[in-house]
C-alpha cells in the first residue's frame, strides 16, 4: 500500500480538526510570553505548526500501539488500522515523520525549546501506554496537552521569567480540564476496558463515581482559571469567558447525568471546543487591549 496515498485516511483518522482543543490554549501562552504584545507571524507559524505536528505524532503512536484494542472494540473497530485502509508501517512512517518534523521546528525556535522536545514527545507518546498499567491514564493525557501554554510561552521568551506562574496556572487548568473530559469519554468503553485488562476510572469506579470525579476536575479547572486571573490582574473581559466556561461545563455535565451516555459525543467534541475557542478568543482580546 502507498504511504502517500494512505494519507487521507491517516489524517481522518487522528482527526486533525482536533487539534482546536489546546491550540487555543497554546496561543494565550504564547500572548503571556509575548507579554500581551501581538507576536510576529514567523513565531505565530512555528508555534501552529510545532502544536499540529506534535499532536499528529501522538495521535499516530497511538492507533499504532492500540490497533489490537481498537479491532477489540465495536465503538473504534472502524478506525484506519483495524479496518485496514491503513497498514502499520504507514502509520509508523507518518508518526515518525511528525515526531522529527516537531523537534526541527522547536529547535528553529530556541536552544531551550530543542532542548526540551525529546521530553515533551515522551510525554505525549508515553501517554498511550498509561492504561496499561495506572487507572489514572487520564491525567497523563490531561499533562500531555497541558504543556501546550507553557512550551509557547517558552518559544517566545526562551526562558523561564518571573511571570511564569500564570503559564503553570493556564496549564494546570488544561490539565484539570482534559482529564475531566477524558474520563467522561472512558465511560463509553468500560465493559471493553474491563474485559481487556485495560485501566481507567470508569473501569475501576463505575460510570457515577467517575463522573463525579470528572465534575471535581472540572471544578478545578475552573479554580486555576480564577487564580490566574487575579495574579495576573485580568479584566471583566477575562471573568466573563471564565464564568462562561463554568456555564459550559456545568451544561456538559448535565448532558450526561444519571449515566446517560448517548449524548458524549456533543459533551467531548462540540462543547469542549466551544469552551477552548470562546475561552481563547476573549482572554486573547483582554491580553491584547490591557
Amino acid at each position: 500500500m502507498n504511504a502517500l496515498a494512505q494519507l487521507p485516511a491517516i489524517l481522518g483518522d487522528i482527526r486533525l480538526a482536533h487539534s482546536v482543543f489546546a491550540l487555543p490554549f497554546a496561543l494565550l501562552g504564547l500572548l503571556l510570553g509575548t507579554r500581551g504584545q501581538v507576536p510576529d507571524a514567523w513565531l505565530l507559524g512555528k508555534v501552529v505548526v510545532a502544536m499540529v505536528l506534535a499532536r499528529s505524532a501522538a495521535m499516530g503512536w497511538n492507533r499504532l500501539v492500540d490497533a489490537r484494542f481498537d479491532a477489540s472494540n465495536p465503538r473504534t473497530s472502524g478506525r484506519a488500522l483495524p479496518a485496514g485502509r491503513v497498514s502499520s508501517r504507514g502509520m509508523a512512517a507518518f508518526t515518525l515523520l511528525c515526531s522529527a518534523g516537531f523537534v526541527a521546528v522547536a529547535g528553529s525556535l530556541n536552544r531551550a525549546c530543542l532542548l526540551l522536545a525529546p521530553v515533551v514527545l515522551a510525554v505525549l507518546l508515553g501517554y498511550s501506554l498509561c492504561k496499561r498499567f495506572t487507572n489514572l491514564s487520564h491525567l497523563a493525557l490531561g499533562l500531555a496537552l497541558a504543556l501546550a501554554p507553557p512550551a509557547a510561552y517558552l518559544a517566545a521568551r526562551g526562558r523561564i521569567d518571573a511571570d511564569a506562574p500564570l503559564v503553570l496556572l493556564l496549564g494546570l487548568a488544561v490539565l484539570c480540564w482534559v482529564s475531566g473530559f477524558d474520563v467522561i469519554y472512558a465511560c463509553q468503553d468500560v465493559e471493553h476496558d474491563r474485559r481487556e485488562g485495560l485501566h481507567s476510572l470508569p473501569a475501576r469506579l463505575g460510570v457515577a463515581r467517575a463522573l463525579l470525579f470528572a465534575r471535581v476536575l472540572h471544578a478545578g479547572m475552573v479554580a486555576a482559571l480564577c487564580a490566574l486571573a487575579a495574579l495576573a490582574g485580568l479584566g471583566t473581559v477575562s471573568w466573563g469567558a471564565i464564568a462562561l466556561v463554568a456555564a459550559l461545563l456545568v451544561f456538559e455535565h448535565r448532558l450526561v447525568r444519571g449515566g446517560d451516555l448517548s449524548r458524549v459525543d456533543a459533551a467531548f467534541f462540540t462543547l469542549n471546543g466551544v469552551v477552548s475557542l470562546l475561552f481563547a478568543a476573549l482572554v486573547g482580546a483582554d491580553l491584547l487591549w490591557r
